[in-house]
């Protein structure tokens, strides 16, 4: 985690992998940033771990509305980034 990039890509791969748990039919290897985070395969609940698993993480504080904000890998490290940074 760095200061002008806190979360990057491979990062919240990694966490939508963890959140996914079994679900084997998330393809996380090819081209996700604009991909909508329901077409991934993601519901609301998973969704809800992953910024649960990035606040704990990264310590930052990400409210549950965030779910419903940020409906693309780009728009959540969009919205990370900027809380973390303060912008």
């Amino acid at each position: 985690m760095t200061a002008d990039q806190p979360l990057h890509l491979d990062d919240l791969r990694r966490i939508l992998r963890a959140s996914a748990g079994e679900d084997d039919s998330v393809d996380l290897d090819r081209e996700i940033l604009d991909t909508p985070f329901v077409d991934l395969g993601f519901d609301s609940l998973a969704l809800l771990e992953t910024v649960s698993r990035i606040s704990r993480e990264y310590a930052v504080t990400l409210p549950d509305e965030v779910v419903e904000s940020c409906d693309t890998p780009r728009s959540l490290l969009d919205y990370v980034n900027r809380t973390a940074t303060g912008v």
